[in-house]
């Protein structure tokens, strides 16, 4: 152990004394603290074979930020291994704050910091250092680029830049239970000192939750807390610097933790029995009370689900959940009777429908209530014995015959008189009437099957002592057929032979209608009548199923002989009084071919005697309407040839376009215009024939007045447009014609260079600077070629 001290006290010798000097400079720890000099060498220059002892080279000072002091901070001092203390050595200073912030003594190299520096605002300053020779001005050696470092002090405290925070746990949760991590940033440099080392605590909010002092993570401290008991907290968390010394800076935030609910609570009636009253004319399915079971959760763990325990009476009841109050509500699932039962008593049990299994160990989830309902008595009105009633009655009944009876009767006790009525409303015609009294339904008119076969209305029975309480039913009346028309052949009533039929073959199958009744309710009966089957060419078959054919009776029937055959049928109904009717039927001959398929009956009458056929008509009146359509179409071809020739020789050329889709070649292009006629006004040629027209073989000369030299361009307009009005050649109608000429009156002259008769190099173009501020930069372009071609010239 005294080895040990004696080591350290020897280190603590070389180094404090100075025996030994550090690689770079110490930072300092206090603004009491003197500062050591920190110096920087600059090599020289030396010759290449001159070895000498290399200065010590740092690369970085340090400085205090927040410095408060009166005189300027000492930062450290530049030295060259040239500068031999003569004063022949100046040292400049240039970079980050250099001048501003940092200032250098230009002989002995002294920097010193002239304001206060805040790290968190800039936290080190990049600078270059230079020895310059004071008489030549010249650098005496390379520039160095070196760093100033602003040294930390805790001037920050711990801040929680997200908070205030909001956080929650469940309920019942266990010790330890994760609830939030906070996080406090402290500014200051953390590589420095413990001027940024946090540690958390809680200064509210104990006992419930606790804090990692390093990580900020809370948990809960206490367990089972109950959401029932205390939902919030308010927890206060402080971040402290300095490892949490004593003397370091600290901030707090404020965490609300709120306790969510789980389902810990089963439900519970407030009470074990429930007594309603209800009437015992309450309609089926209207609810007829409620009872409620109290939860003390909330949301979906509050959640309550009704149901009645079979039992006394739970059969006539049901129960639901309303939603919006988590009550139960009692509906009647049967109607009823004070007469019959005056009270029930059932059971109903309440359970939560999201169950939590860590506390089924705590007991069963539900609770059980019995309820007593009373049926309270009602003044009904009566009650009919039947729902509906269904009567018959035939038709043509004599007026008042009774064909039936309703029955209503009071319930109540003390029962009341019942009075009887037919709804006007459902019977306006007044078919029927009601005895008051007995309930008789008797016919006020005669009825008639055909015109109405049932008939719908309602009576309506009534208390004689309070009218105002009736009953309502539906009384349904058929009335039945009694057989007064015969039957009649229903469709067709004409059918066809062929005239190469034979015996016993059909031709047509008949049936019949009844206006009595449908078919299904007969048996109708089919044969010829007698005076129609002494020597009959057709005879009836019935088929028995209120059907029957036609069926011939000869070999072979003739047009030319008897072209129609009137057939009378007799049908017979089943009915009492039996009914029938003769019905006749008409067959035509017709001409069939060798499989029965019918040719023609009358449209081709007229063509049997010259052996036409209906495809032979169709194909003549086909070839006329072609030939029709030939001739129609040559007159017509022969008009418009006619027509063509007439125009053609007229040679019409009004209004004609001629279009040439060619490209010319530019100047150079002499064989598609004249370009002398563009450059000089003055070449004029003598016999111009037009190029959108076809010229005429002989073609008149010209008559042009004469030109005069330097004509103005609206002269030459006007030259052209005469020249063009005396032309014989022109056409006699408007045509357009381009004048490509430039004339020679602005005050600019013309710039193109056709007709030009100078030089480039003759021309002057000083005039182009009196023309304004538009022609400025052509003035400038041609006044720099007039000056570089005096140059040359010269």
């Amino acid at each position: 152990m005294l080895t040990r001290n004696c080591l350290s006290l020897l280190l603590w010798v070389l180094f404090d004394g100075g025996l030994l000097t550090p690689l770079q400079p110490q930072p300092q720890q206090t603004l009491a603290t003197e500062p050591r000099e920190n110096v920087i060498h600059l090599p020289g220059r030396r010759s290449h074979f001159q070895r000498v002892k290399r200065g010590w080279v740092w690369n970085q000072f340090f400085v205090l930020e927040e410095y408060m002091g009166s005189e300027p901070q000492y930062v450290g001092k530049l030295h060259s291994d040239l500068d031999k203390g003569e004063g022949t050595v100046k040292y400049t200073l240039s970079g980050d704050g250099a001048g501003t912030v940092f200032t250098i003594d230009e002989t002995t190299g002294d920097i010193h910091a002239i304001r206060s520096l805040d790290r968190e605002e800039k936290p080190f300053y990049t600078l270059r250092a230079q020895a310059v020779d004071i008489e030549t001005r010249k650098p005496l050696e390379p520039e160095s680029e070196f760093i100033i470092k602003v040294q930390d002090i805790n001037d920050n405290e711990p801040k929680f830049l997200d908070g205030p925070y909001i956080a929650s746990v469940p309920e019942m949760s266990p010790v330890g239970a994760y609830v939030l991590q906070v996080k406090a940033t402290d500014a200051d440099d953390p590589t420095y000192g413990n001027s940024a080392r946090v540690v958390y605590s809680i200064l509210q909010g104990q006992p419930y939750f606790s804090i990692d002092p390093k990580t900020g993570v809370i948990r809960t401290a206490l367990p089972n807390m109950d959401r029932e008991v205390k939902e919030q907290y308010q927890v206060l968390i402080q971040a402290k610097d300095m490892g949490g010394q004593l003397g370091g800076l600290a901030g707090a935030t404020i965490v609300n933790i709120t306790l969510t609910d789980v389902n810990d609570n089963p439900p519970r009636f407030p009470k074990s029995i429930f007594h309603l009253k209800v009437p015992e004319s309450s309609p089926i399915g209207s609810a007829i009370g409620r009872i409620r079971a109290v939860d003390p959760d909330f949301g979906q763990n509050a959640e309550i689900e009704y149901s009645v325990v079979p039992g006394d009476g739970g059969n006539l009841f049901d129960i639901v959940t309303d939603q919006n109050t988590q009550e139960g509500v009692l509906k009647l699932k049967k109607p009823l009777d004070f007469e019959t039962k005056k009270a029930y008593t059932f059971k109903v049990e309440a359970s939560n429908l999201h169950l939590d299994h860590r506390f089924h160990s705590a007991g069963p989830f539900k609770d059980t209530a019995t309820v007593k309902i009373s049926v309270l008595d009602v003044d009904e009105p009566p009650v009919f014995s039947k729902p509906l009633y269904t009567m018959e009655v035939y038709e043509d009944t004599p007026i008042g015959t009774i064909i039936g009876a309703v029955t209503a009767q009071d319930l109540d006790v003390g029962s009341s008189a019942v009075r009887y009525f037919i709804d006007w409303k459902s019977d306006g015609d007044s078919y029927f009437t009601i005895d008051a009294t007995e309930g008789t339904i008797a016919t006020s008119e005669l009825l008639d099957r055909e015109s109405t076969a049932q008939y719908n209305f309602s009576i309506i029975a009534s208390k004689v002592s309070n009218p105002l309480l009736t009953s309502r039913v539906n009384i349904l009346i058929n009335v039945l057929d009694v057989n007064e028309f015969p039957p009649e052949i229903s469709v067709p009533y004409e059918t066809a032979v062929c005239e190469n039929a034979k015996p016993g073959q059909i031709i047509q199958i008949v049936s019949a209608a009844d206006r009595d009744l449908s078919p299904a309710g007969q048996q109708f009966s089919f044969k010829l009548s007698p005076e129609a089957a002494i020597k009959p060419n057709f005879t009836v078959r019935d088929f028995r199923n209120n059907t029957a054919g036609i069926e011939t009776r000869r070999n072979g029937y003739s047009r030319r002989q008897q072209e129609l055959y009137f057939l009378p049928v007799v049908i017979e109904d089943s009915s009492y009084p039996v009914q029938s009717s003769t019905n006749t039927m008409t067959i035509r001959v017709c001409r069939c071919d060798s499989d029965g398929t019918i040719l023609s009956c009358n449209v081709e009458a007229i063509f049997l005697p010259v052996g036409l056929s209906t495809g032979a008509l169709i194909a003549i009146l086909l070839c006329i309407v072609i030939l029709l359509a030939i001739v129609v179409l040559y007159v017509a071809l022969r008009r418009q040839k006619k027509k063509d020739t007439l125009m053609t020789s007229k040679e019409d050329i009004r209004d004609n376009v001629i279009h040439y889709d060619d490209e010319g070649g530019g100047e150079e292009d002499t064989q598609a215009f004249d370009i002398g006629a563009l450059r000089n006004p003055k070449v004029i040629e003598d016999n111009k024939i037009r190029r959108d027209i076809k010229p005429d073989s002989l073609c008149l000369p010209r008559q042009r007045p004469p030109v005069e030299d330097n004509a103005d361009i609206r002269d030459f307009i006007n030259q052209r447009l005469q020249e063009n009005d005396v032309d014989p050649t022109a056409p006699p109608y408007d045509s357009l014609a381009t004048y490509a000429y430039e004339g020679d009156g602005s005050v600019a002259d013309s710039l193109s260079s056709i007709e030009s008769l100078t030089m480039e190099a003759d021309q002057d173009y000083t005039y182009l600077t009196d023309w304004g501020p538009h022609f400025k930069v052509l003035a400038d372009m041609f006044g720099e070629e007039e000056s570089y071609n005096t140059d040359k010239v010269t």
